[in-house]
């Protein structure tokens, strides 16, 4: 059954919610970064008509929709404020697997956020959703989420030569892999 209720996942600094039409703001300005974009699929600046569309759009949308990614806001659990989002799509022709990914600001980076985030992304999908499998891709530049999810104990899978045309050349990509065995046995 999806979990169309889905409002919040509590961690010990951060909290996984929807997002918020007062999120726009703050959403726009660290998608805009050239840093945050480098390794993702949009481009900076990132339009703010583009931001309030995305966000308008989440709000009807649940984790479980096979085939589509979901985003979640990453927020401070204190303040309520965000600082990033993370996301889950799973797989069209199997939803039992289920792919990962994640941006957090700049300002917010190095303090273990961003770890937190998806460590409680990853018990959700895994305890709550019952997935069997989840990945996870990243350009091989990337060097922070591939340390991210290596500290997961995300198995790294493959390095694809050339894989994806973006931004104007070929990039190579790491994979990731987690299976719910491993992560119930702590083994990760």
């Amino acid at each position: 059954m999806p979990d169309e209720g889905f409002t919040e996942l509590t961690g010990p600094r951060v909290a996984l919610r929807r997002f918020h039409p007062g999120d726009v703001v703050t959403f726009v300005a660290y998608r805009s970064c050239e840093q945050v974009a480098r390794f993702q699929s949009w481009d900076a600046p990132y339009p703010r008509e583009e931001g309030e569309r995305f966000i308008r759009e989440i709000a009807r949308d649940h984790p479980d929709t096979a085939g589509e990614w979901f985003q979640f806001a990453v927020a401070l659990r204190a303040t309520g404020q965000l600082i990033g989002d993370c996301a889950a799509k799973p797989q069209a022709d199997d939803p039992r697997q289920c792919e990962i990914g994640f941006t957090i600001a700049p300002d917010h980076q190095g303090r273990g956020y961003a770890t937190e985030a998806v460590r409680l992304l990853v018990g959700y999908l895994f305890t709550g959703r019952g997935k069997h499998r989840i990945t996870a891709y990243c350009d091989a530049r990337n060097a922070a989420s591939a340390a991210l999810l290596e500290r997961l104990g995300m198995r790294r899978e493959g390095h694809l030569r050339e894989s994806t045309w973006a931004k104007g050349e070929w990039t190579d990509d790491l994979v990731y892999g987690l299976l719910r065995d491993e992560w119930q046995s702590g083994s990760w």
